[in-house]
């Protein structure tokens, strides 16, 4: 009985060891990968691109937190600066009282960005989703996607693996005091969408075709 429960033992400890092993590998791989498609904030030498993606973070009091303000005044300077011509906003508004896409909008709005070159996508509840949407509702063929470095390998990954010729430049300016929990589950998302991305390729809802070339006004709230 002894040598059967030292037995189940070492064979449990070899499998968690083989999927400890597994997991660091494929973010490892994950972010080598993306690494190579990411630019450094300022430092641009790159054409125009068809829009800046903006990822979605908390909104909660209609605002955006100071993560996703960082992620916003990066597609503004972009903008600005005339290296994407159209800015899509993807966020969860699968609520009444929760509206990511709109907050960004209306803090875009207020930097002076036209409304016509504002997209929201209401239905971006996740990084995978956002990309699949961006490429299939939006027919977005080059972008450069604004979030913080730790989720950025990922976003490039999905996008380049789904044909986006994308490149990725990092926001950070404030730091949160999540940052150590952000960054733990962004392990464990980096295996999901790996996985996602070559081998379940999961369907995304998608609906009406918006080109991101076109009017930005076509995504308000009601008309998507």
């Amino acid at each position: 009985m002894i040598k059967k429960i030292i037995l189940f033992l070492k064979i449990t400890a070899i499998l968690l060891a083989c999927v400890v092993l597994v997991s660091v590998f494929l973010n490892i791989y994950v972010i080598q990968y993306a690494k190579k498609h990411i630019i450094a904030r300022g430092d641009y030498s790159i054409e125009t691109v068809d829009c800046v993606i903006v990822l979605g973070a908390s909104a909660k009091t209609g605002k955006p937190s100071l993560m996703l303000q960082d992620r916003l005044d990066l597609a503004y300077e972009l903008y600005s600066a005339g290296y994407v011509k159209k800015i899509l906003v993807s966020g969860d508004h699968m609520y009444d009282n929760y509206d990511e896409a709109n907050a960004m909008k209306n803090y875009l709005l207020d930097l002076g960005v036209p409304e016509e070159d504002i997209f929201m996508d209401h239905a971006g509840v996740d990084t995978y989703t956002t990309m699949k949407r961006a490429k299939e509702v939006f027919q977005v063929e080059s972008c450069i996607i604004s979030t913080q470095k730790y989720h950025l390998y990922r976003a490039v990954f999905i996008a380049k693996n789904i044909g986006m010729d994308a490149k990725g430049i990092p926001c950070d300016v404030y730091i949160s005091s999540k940052l150590p929990y952000f960054k733990a589950r962004e392990f464990m998302a980096r295996i999901k969408d790996f996985f996602y991305v070559k081998i379940i390729k999961p369907s995304v809802v998608l609906g009406q075709k918006i080109p991101i070339t076109g009017d930005g006004r076509m995504t308000e709230d009601g008309l998507t």
